[in-house]
């Protein structure tokens, strides 16, 4: 059985007019080849009657998994409902014919009826299962599985290591306590200063510290500071073949009073 395009029905019920159903539901006016698809009589009625169908009630409502045309004599079908007519009908008003539909819910239905139609006796409708007879007409459904949808997949949450959650991809709080420009673009060292934390950044170059930080470092991090090694640009040049053009540069360009 293949799946149908649509949504389910959630309701079958049946109306004394074109205008009689209430809103959110549809009226089936004409038959598969046209004609006009008045059922009254088929009710005991000497006016107009019509199927009318609706899939309102969004995913909470129960659909409409089977639809049965009995007559007045046959009895209340175990696990259906009749279908509510628009508007109610006095008591005394006979009956040759009734439809009873059967609701479930939709998370436990595995097959629902997603459309009715009519046409003359004669016609076979491919595709559609024929439930009865009313008014001179036949009565069709169409059966298809049900959908379900299912939870919305999560993604798992990663574990991460001890190194990973000290890292932090946010730039300091307070780039205006390095001297020079950008500095707070680069790589940093955290040591502590009057119980809060000072960066230092870190470019992979051995450096210098002001000696405005070293004043206001805390007196526990002297020790970190005592492993550092010191060495002169002469140094530098001479070992990491690095020549600093670009810092002289940039220092060339700078007011007298910065440099």
């Amino acid at each position: 059985m293949a799946a149908a395009e649509g949504a389910p029905l959630t309701g079958v019920g049946w109306a004394n007019g074109l205008l009689a159903a209430p809103p959110g539901w549809s009226v089936i006016i004409t038959t598969v080849e046209g004609a006009a698809a008045n059922l009254g009589k088929g009710f005991g009625h000497k006016g107009s009657g019509y199927l009318c169908v609706t899939t309102g009630g969004g995913q909470v409502a129960p659909v409409v998994t089977d639809v049965q045309v009995l007559s007045d004599r046959s009895p209340h079908p175990a696990g259906y409902t009749r279908a509510p007519e628009f508007p109610e009908p006095r008591a005394a008003v006979s009956r040759k014919k009734r439809i009873y539909v059967r609701l479930q819910p939709r998370e436990a239905a595995d097959t629902a009826v997603f459309d009715l139609q009519l046409s003359t006796k004669s016609k076979a409708l491919p595709h559609y299962m024929k439930i009865g007879e009313m008014g001179g007409f036949a009565i069709w459904c169409k059966k298809a599985p049900l959908e379900h949808r299912g939870p919305q997949p999560r993604a798992e949450p990663r574990a991460l290591s001890a190194g990973l959650q000290q890292l932090s991809l946010q730039a300091p709080a307070s780039p205006q306590e390095y001297v020079g420009t950008e500095l707070y673009s680069l790589p940093y060292l955290e040591l502590a200063r009057n119980g809060k934390k000072v960066l230092f950044p870190m470019d992979g170059v051995p450096f210098t510290l002001h000696p405005r930080f070293e004043s206001r470092l805390s007196p526990g991090s002297s020790a970190l500071l005592a492993d550092l090694t010191v060495k002169s640009l002469a140094d530098i040049e001479r070992e990491y073949h690095y020549a600093f053009v670009v810092e002289r540069t940039a220092a060339a360009r700078l007011p007298p009073s910065v440099c």
